[in-house]
């Protein structure tokens, strides 16, 4: 059986890999030391996640595992030699990285480093697929010229029909430090990849997001908004008057992807994940959705002052992802993907 490495195994996208490539016979060893409690506190605790994976998956590993210790990761990759390596390990939030600049870079920037080189040593032939973000591409997206619809802003020129495409620039814009810590790891991830021909991609995630996710308010659009509409809380909307558009994808049609990726590699590719505009959604578009699953009206207050780096309008072009592997596409809708949101976070809170 070939065994996978997944770190951040215990957050949203590395739990899904986790349980997906093990439905696909992989042997599964996550690294993980919870880390977004301590971003982020109690209701970033991603303990119940670890435990559920050891519950649901045979023959599990986990691995307590700080990937800032480099040789630790050294270590454990020449111990390891793992078929294939996910990287969703991160500190995920521009507003949290203010506060903690040298943790922010070194987990994001640095962390990644430690893996490539760890990978290039041990087991160069295998790939290498790293979680980045569309907060790579800093402010520069609002730049564009935007027209404001009854419930949402959409792009104005009919250049960007379909989205932002991965030659969009990513230089001369405010990023956040998040953004510029994920922008190092991102482009390491390419330089490793053509430097010494490892294959390897960058997946520039939109919001991703699912029933797993342990949503807070400065992370976790979707699930932290879900559940404070069932548990009757007041939801803050940072500026843009609550039509700011993000696009979403389920975190099982992330794992699809990289599975599709893994099964035919390719050396340092760059891809937009999201959900396309098809998944996209204002803040008050996803009020009304949750409201319609949850039957709880929502409680919100508007504050006119975005986030710094925060994008007005975004939503991803799927169609490089699409003409590379074209058996790959979007399987949850945003409705079915709010639906499962729902039912979950009303299980954990009851």
């Amino acid at each position: 059986m070939p065994n996978l490495l997944v770190t951040g195994s215990s957050g949203l996208i590395g739990s899904e890999v986790c349980r997906f490539f093990a439905r696909e016979n992989f042997t599964i060893h996550g690294v993980d030391n919870n880390q977004r409690a301590f971003f982020f506190g109690p209701a970033g605790d991603t303990r119940w996640n670890q435990a559920r994976l050891g519950k649901e998956i045979p023959g599990f590993v986990h691995h307590e595992l700080d990937i800032r210790n480099r040789q630790g990761v050294l270590d454990l990759l020449a111990k390891l030699k793992p078929d294939g390596i996910v990287h969703t390990a991160a500190q995920p939030s521009h507003d949290r990285a203010a506060a903690i600049p040298f943790d922010d870079f070194d987990t994001n920037a640095v962390g990644t480093l430690n893996l490539l080189e760890a990978a290039r040593r041990a087991c160069p032939e295998s790939p290498f697929i790293h979680m980045s973000t569309n907060k790579v591409y800093g402010d520069r997206p609002n730049t564009l010229a935007l027209k404001e619809l009854e419930t949402r802003w959409d792009y104005a020129d009919p250049a960007y029909a379909h989205g932002i495409a991965e030659d969009f620039s990513i230089d001369q814009s405010k990023h956040s430090l998040f953004g510029a810590s994920k922008v190092a790891g991102d482009v390491m991830v390419q330089e490793y990849g053509r430097y010494f021909q490892m294959p390897s991609c960058v997946l520039r995630g939109g919001c991703l997001t699912g029933p797993n996710h342990s949503g807070v308010e400065l992370h976790g659009f979707l699930s932290y908004l879900v559940k404070c509409n069932l548990e009757e809380k007041e939801y803050r909307v940072f500026g843009y008057k609550g039509k700011q558009v993000r696009d979403n994808i389920h975190s099982e049609d992330v794992a699809r992807f990289i599975l599709s990726f893994f099964k035919a590699p390719r050396i340092a590719e760059v891809y937009n994940l999201g959900g396309g505009k098809d998944n996209s959604c204002s803040i008050l578009e996803a009020f009304k959705l949750a409201e319609k699953f949850s039957g709880k009206p929502m409680k919100y207050a508007y504050v006119e002052e975005n986030r710094i780096g925060d994008h007005i309008c975004y939503y991803s072009d799927l169609r490089k992802m699409k003409s590379h592997y074209p058996d790959w596409d979007i399987t949850k809708s945003l409705e079915q993907t709010i639906g499962e949101i729902v039912e979950s976070w009303k299980a954990r809170i009851s």
